[in-house]
């Protein structure tokens, strides 16, 4: 059953002056056009054990997959514990190096990103040239309210090196066969992170398409860019969820200003809300418009966001430079930033021994060699350096 967020609704709508009805009816409909679509359920596998053809059939069609109660609610509350532990550890503020209890803040001197801060109620990336300017629109930016923080952290990158619980999801091996029947069995990872919502502050991501690199070329269809999972800790809404574009992951680059302009307004009319419940894990299409609009409801959403890429869109590809250094991809480096997903199997195995581990196809023969422990963990340091951002 998807949670009541008509407050939320309501509290959102009150934000936007003379536009409040539209955007109530904006949000409403929009709801029940997304949980009219037939591209939900759990995961289901095929005589082989493969990923049933009909789920892969819905996400070629609309550039998105729900799989319900994909994770557990034992998962979903390691999540919550190591969700917890990782905001205690957060700094006091942008910049800062100490946490609330005077320790050393979480991913203090580290090399690669760590947490990105922004605005309560901004929309930090619309209009800009960050991200190689691909969010060519800025959204609505609601005023906060006056005791709201100056800035409000919005996305935690690397996340495996911090939570063992995330690690433990990147090895779940019904989303592994996911990422296999769309990418093959040597698929390659991207980039993992926590998209971080909080009621009430959380930033707004402007409109925009993912993948930079293959756009022109002759090999271009829909999956050259990858795929993310986005797993749901608290559930996602109309109101603090993502927003996308179905189909458009189909056709080449968007021209969003166009878009925007054409509608009249931010609010696209064909798009509709990814709306999940704890536990559940979307397939999302890179190459799909998405978005999200500043969280102005009373739930929060965090997301456990993590990437699969095709090998051959990675392997001797110069990198966009988005998410670490640009940086040529050979056969090296991808195998050296995909030494996680063995360890993240190991780590998966020890949590629940009961359940049939993934193979992953490059590490068959060698997975003696990733065996998780706590100390391994801290092996992990600044591994997004070696993300493969295209």
């Amino acid at each position: 059953m998807i949670q009541d967020i008509s407050k939320s609704i309501e509290a959102c709508a009150a934000y936007y002056g003379e536009d409040a009805e539209a955007v109530r009816q904006y949000l409403i409909q929009g709801q029940a056009r997304a949980l009219a679509l037939p591209n939900r359920g759990p995961l289901r596998f095929d005589q082989e054990g493969g990923i049933h053809q009909d789920i892969l059939d819905a996400y070629s069609e609309f550039g998105f997959y729900i799989f319900e109660g994909a994770l557990s609610a034992e998962e979903v509350r390691d999540l919550e514990a190591d969700l917890e532990a990782l905001r205690n550890n957060f700094p006091t503020h942008m910049d800062g190096e100490l946490d609330a209890q005077g320790r050393t803040a979480l991913g203090v001197g580290n090399k690669a990103m760590v947490l990105q801060w922004a605005k309560p109620l901004s929309d930090p990336l619309g209009g800009t040239m960050a991200a190689n300017g691909r969010h060519q629109v800025k959204l609505f930016e609601p005023k906060p309210k006056d005791d709201s923080p100056v800035a409000t952290p919005v996305y935690l990158a690397g996340m495996l090196q911090y939570s063992p619980a995330c690690l433990r999801t990147y090895a779940h091996p019904g989303l592994l066969k996911m990422a296999e029947a769309i990418n093959g069995p040597d698929f390659a990872p991207f980039h993992e992170g926590l998209f971080i919502k909080d009621a009430g502050l959380g930033a707004a991501v402007s409109w925009h398409q993912d993948g930079d690199t293959h756009w022109d070329s002759p090999d271009f269809d829909e999956d050259i860019h990858g795929f993310n999972f986005m797993g749901q800790i608290f559930g996602s809404t109309a109101v603090n969820g993502v927003w996308v574009v179905p189909g458009s992951h189909k056709h080449g680059r968007a021209d969003i200003v166009k878009m925007v302009a054409d509608a009249g307004s931010e609010r696209l009319p064909d798009a509709v809300p990814i709306v999940c419940n704890p536990g559940d894990v979307v397939v999302n299409n890179r190459q799909l418009v998405h978005g999200s609009f500043a969280n102005t409801g009373f739930e929060t959403r965090v997301t456990v966001n993590f990437g699969f890429h095709r090998r051959s869109s990675v392997l001797d590809v110069h990198g966009a430079g988005i998410h670490a250094d640009a940086a040529t991809f050979d056969a090296d480096f991808i195998a050296q930033r995909s030494r996680l997903i063995g360890f993240a199997i190991s780590a998966r195995q020890q949590r629940y021994p009961d359940e049939a581990p993934y193979t992953y196809a490059p590490f068959a023969d060698s997975m003696d060699m990733m065996q998780w422990s706590e100390a391994s963990q801290a092996l992990f340091r600044d591994y997004n350096l070696y993300d493969l951002s295209i």
